[in-house]
């Protein structure tokens, strides 16, 4: 009696392990082909004023996506600027100007996005006295922080270099 519930107990597992495998398999095939992997995204912090800090976001931003284009898959790398760190994507303190120009073409068929923080900026010209300009690659989210916790909320890698 207890050999047949060994044996019963195994024919169990080998069918639920085969069900799960199909399970699986299905998943990733669509009508007979394979499913598009997932895009990949990554979020990079940059929030200091130092050029080797955003030379080297540039740098894993570029790495990133020149393996998934290797791989044959899409990439989507968003590098947000907060505090000391919008220097990167002011107009007239970037040192950085060439590379982030760079980056548009260099991400095809990925994509490559530059966020200000709203909240930096306003207090930066507050402070100035001035109205501050970014690069035109930059685009105003209402807040760094804010905007890089809602992406991680929606699945994508964080990095701070």
């Amino acid at each position: 009696m207890r050999s047949a519930r060994i044996q019963m107990a195994a024919a169990l597992l080998a069918t639920f392990a085969l069900t799960s495998a199909h399970a699986m398999n299905m998943k990733q095939s669509v009508g007979g082909r394979a499913a598009k992997p997932a895009p990949h995204r990554l979020v990079i912090q940059v929030d200091q004023n130092d050029p080797g800090v955003m030379n080297l976001a540039l740098n894993n931003a570029t790495n990133v996506l020149e393996y998934y284009r290797k791989k044959g898959e899409d990439a989507d790398v968003e590098i947000v600027a907060f505090g000391p760190g919008l220097h990167m994507l002011r107009a007239d303190t970037t040192p950085v100007a060439e590379r982030i120009h760079a980056m548009k073409d260099l991400a095809f068929p990925g994509k490559v996005r530059f966020a200000a923080c709203g909240v930096t900026r306003e207090g930066m010209e507050k402070k100035e006295g001035k109205p501050l300009e970014l690069v035109p690659e930059a685009s105003m989210v209402p807040s760094g922080v804010v905007h890089m916790m809602e992406l991680q909320e929606k699945g994508w890698s964080y990095v701070r270099p």
